[in-house]
Formats: C-alpha cells, sequence, structure tokens
C-alpha cells in the first residue's frame, strides 16, 4: 500500500531550488524545414482573379472550418523525392526548405504568368502524437507556430498522477533519422531548452512510475481483503 503512494513531488513541474525565479530566456525555435511527404496548402492570388482559378484544387468555402481530412484534401503533397508539383509552374524541389522561402519561390515563378501574383504557403499536416500516461492520449492538429511541450499535455488534458515527469521522451523525425530525446519536466532548465516546443509529426510519450503495478485503483484491493475478512469470519464461525 505504501509502495502505491504517490508523492506531492511527483505530480510538481519545474522544481527546484530557483523556483523564485520568474523570468526566463526565450528559446530561439528555429524555421520548420519541409520533409518528403509533407503537405502544404498553398493560397494564390492575384489581379486576375480568373487565371488563378488553375491552382484551385477544389472550392475552399470557409478554410477556417476545415477538418484535418479536407485541409489534406485540398493540399499539395510532397512527392517521395521531395518535389512540389503546381500546375503551370511544374515540379519544385522544397525539401529543407521554409514555408516562407516556397512561397516566394512559387511567387518569382508567376510573376510572368500572372499579375501581381501573392502567395500564402502553410502546413497542413501540423499535428503532434500524444501517449503513454496522459487523461487522453490521441493525436492533435494545433495551428499555432510555436507549442511548447506543456501546450501539448494541457491538450491531452495533463499527466496522470501515474505519468512519470522525469521520463518524458519525443520520438523526432530529423533528416530521416528518427531520434528518441528523454526530458526531465520537474527540471526548471527546460524552459531554455532546445526541445521545449514542439515540431510538426512529433510523438510524445510519458513513461508510467513503477509504482503505479501497486497502484490502488488499478489492484482489486479491496476485493483481497474483504475475501480474507469472509474466510476469517467463516474459520471463528466453525471453531469449535
Amino acid at each position: 500500500m505504501f509502495s502505491s503512494c504517490v508523492t506531492h513531488k511527483d505530480l510538481v513541474y519545474m522544481q527546484g531550488k530557483d523556483q523564485h525565479i520568474q523570468t526566463y530566456d526565450d528559446v530561439e525555435l528555429p524555421d520548420y524545414r519541409l520533409k518528403s511527404q509533407d503537405e502544404l496548402y498553398i493560397q494564390i492570388t492575384s489581379l486576375d482573379d480568373e487565371s488563378t482559378n488553375v491552382f484551385k484544387m477544389a472550392e475552399q468555402g470557409n478554410v477556417f472550418n476545415l477538418t484535418p481530412y479536407s485541409a489534406s484534401l485540398l493540399s499539395y503533397q510532397i512527392s517521395k523525392e521531395g518535389n512540389l508539383h503546381l500546375p503551370v509552374i511544374g515540379n519544385m524541389n522544397v525539401v529543407g526548405k521554409t514555408t516562407n522561402e516556397v512561397g516566394m519561390m512559387i511567387q518569382d515563378s508567376l510573376e510572368y504568368v500572372l499579375s501581381k501574383p501573392t502567395v500564402t504557403v502553410k502546413l497542413s499536416n501540423r499535428y503532434v502524437t500524444i501517449l503513454g500516461e496522459v487523461r487522453t492520449p490521441g493525436r492533435y492538429i494545433y495551428s499555432e507556430e510555436k507549442l511548447t511541450i506543456y501546450d501539448a499535455l494541457g491538450m491531452a488534458g495533463d499527466i496522470t498522477d501515474f505519468g512519470n515527469r522525469k521520463k518524458v521522451s519525443i520520438t523526432r523525425n530529423e533528416s530521416d533519422v528518427n531520434n528518441i530525446i528523454t526530458l526531465d519536466l520537474t527540471d526548471p532548465g527546460i524552459v531554455s531548452s532546445e526541445y521545449l516546443y514542439m515540431r510538426p509529426s512529433d510523438l510524445l510519450y510519458v513513461k508510467p512510475l513503477r509504482r503505479k503495478f501497486w497502484a490502488m485503483s488499478e489492484f482489486p484491493y479491496g476485493f483481497l481483503i474483504a475475501t480474507i475478512s469472509t474466510g476469517i469470519l467463516v474459520f471463528t464461525a466453525i471453531k469449535p
């Protein structure tokens, strides 16, 4: 029973001697570099509206009400070779570039096709997957440019009482290599770590505490104690 207890220290984020410090330096978040299979939502406008219709994959309607599935249908996917295929323009190699750089590339290519074109490029597949000891595990879509690990955990309902806040891992694909980074969320230094911010397609996993195995909420201690009590009562009743 004592082994199943979760202490206050197990539940507190950012512990340490300097808990009273209220300021910290913001972490510089590098721009996201596109990878193959990424999906891009591209909006092209110009003074000649009819000419831009060729770039519209479907009637877009209210883009603010798009679901992840419908957004995917209205997006251009980067091929395995790293190319983005657009009408009129053709193939463009965009792997390793930012969305702003791709927007400028498309705009430059349309300068002699459209009248004063304006191009907006957004990443459609901006999501994180959160698993393990959280209240609501799943895949979560987000639109913010900056999403901290604490924001992500908040979307999943926070870590449960039996989640190990000292062993939270992020699986991140960088240069076609999957890296697993283990973080201690009780360390105040996390706010200055390069892994404070989540990246698109990250997998966040919260490892359970060892004591969860002995948790009163998981093991039927009530039934066990009732059985023992009943046995003692019966033994006492039939004892000569």
